[in-house]
């Protein structure tokens, strides 16, 4: 019997559960306007526009290494601040990202939507090295990021441009924050 009990909990070792209820990231990021020299990356041009740090929680991530502009901003991360950092709140919403987008629906109990828009985003993430890649790449629901970098508007070797959201309070194509990603701080949180 012994045997079996430690067994059970030598396979729980690695199991998480949800972080408990609770603000887990209370502050909204910061961002600071700045004049900077255009960056060359993977052919593309990057305008730097704004300093960017935020702590957050992760709410998901989604690579895009195939589809448009996945060779210069390989993953997307849905991040939530002050009350969409708090399990309770986020068991009352549905999330999915898709096509680049981050999505949500509400059930009884849930924020309206203009809070879920100041208190979340969508960030497309630029690695300024493979190591950041890879530690994106690491990233899990659930987990509590800083990521500090430069907001940046590209420009695609076909003349396109990608513009930055470099607002907290807009929705749809065109919100999502484009994140040339310096450096990224992780903690995982659970209820254990």
């Amino acid at each position: 019997m012994t045997r079996v009990v430690l067994s059970l909990l030598a396979l729980c070792w690695g199991c998480s559960s949800p972080p408990p209820p609770g603000v887990l990231a209370p502050d909204p990021p910061v961002q600071v306007s700045l004049s900077a020299e255009p960056l060359a990356h993977r052919g593309y041009t990057l305008l730097p526009v704004a300093t960017f740090e935020v702590t957050a929680r992760v709410l998901g991530v989604e690579g895009y290494h195939g589809q448009r502009h996945g060779r210069l901003a390989p993953y997307d991360i849905a991040l939530g601040w002050g009350l969409m950092s708090d399990t309770a709140v986020l068991e009352r919403l549905d999330i999915a990202q898709h096509d680049r987008l981050y999505r949500w629906s509400r059930r009884d109990g849930a924020p309206d939507t203009p809070t879920i828009i100041r208190h979340s985003t969508n960030i497309h993430i630029v690695p300024a090295s493979s190591g950041l890649g890879g530690r994106v790449a690491s990233l899990r629901h659930g987990d509590v990021v800083t990521l500090r970098g430069q907001l940046v508007d590209a420009l695609a070797p076909d003349g396109s441009q990608w513009r930055t959201s470099r607002s907290r309070t807009d929705a749809g194509m065109g919100a999502c924050e484009i994140l040339w990603l310096e450096a990224v701080e992780t903690r995982s949180v659970s209820g254990r």
